[in-house]
């Protein structure tokens, strides 16, 4: 399980190196309150960012025996290496690529830090997380509004049985600082 952490920590950072390009703005802060709490986006290469979001998020109880059935929130650190693919057709067409809209394809990484709680008679305490790849959009307009969502599935470690399960990110929120790189319009 360590060795497939790994690989997608590496994935992540194979374009750490890569040259700013046209396409994606140099960073941006975005207030999300869907799940409460903060983003921070930089540019990586020329379509490709680095996704941070520190917020309180709904995810499904993976301790649980139904963890598809039950939901809350944890507080969590999430990262993605988003590689956003249709910047250049969304520009040809007319269409802004401001704030990073478009399309993506991302290994994602997330911890959660719930604390003590009970599930299903069990006392479960300790750090939970997951490793996976999503594929998502995003938009964002002159207003500062900005959403993302994001689906796929990822493999869930912890204090209890891992196991595969599907992964859905949805961030709503507010842009509150940007450098503007992107042609977009």
């Amino acid at each position: 399980m360590h060795k497939v952490l790994l690989f997608i920590i590496l994935c992540s950072c194979a374009n750490i190196f890569a040259q700013f390009g046209k396409n994606c703005e140099i960073r941006q802060i975005k207030i999300n309150l869907f799940n409460p709490g903060l983003e921070y986006e930089m540019g990586l290469g020329v379509n490709s960012t680095l996704d941070f979001r520190v917020a309180w998020q709904a995810a499904l109880e993976p301790a649980s025996i139904k963890p598809l059935e039950n939901y809350d929130f944890f507080p969590a650190i999430t990262v993605q290496n988003r590689y956003y693919h249709n910047f250049n057709g969304r520009d040809r067409r007319g269409r802004q690529i401001y704030g990073n809209s478009g399309n993506y394809i991302a290994p994602t990484i997330a911890l959660f830090s719930p604390g003590e709680r009970i599930v299903e008679n069990n006392l479960i305490e300790g750090l939970h997380g997951y490793g996976g790849l999503v594929y998502g959009l995003q938009r964002s307009y002159n207003s500062g509004l900005s959403f993302s969502v994001d689906a796929g599935a990822a493999y869930y470690i912890g204090p209890f049985r891992g196991g595969i399960h599907p992964v859905v990110n949805l961030s709503i929120g507010w842009i509150i600082s940007e450098k503007r790189w992107c042609v977009g319009r």
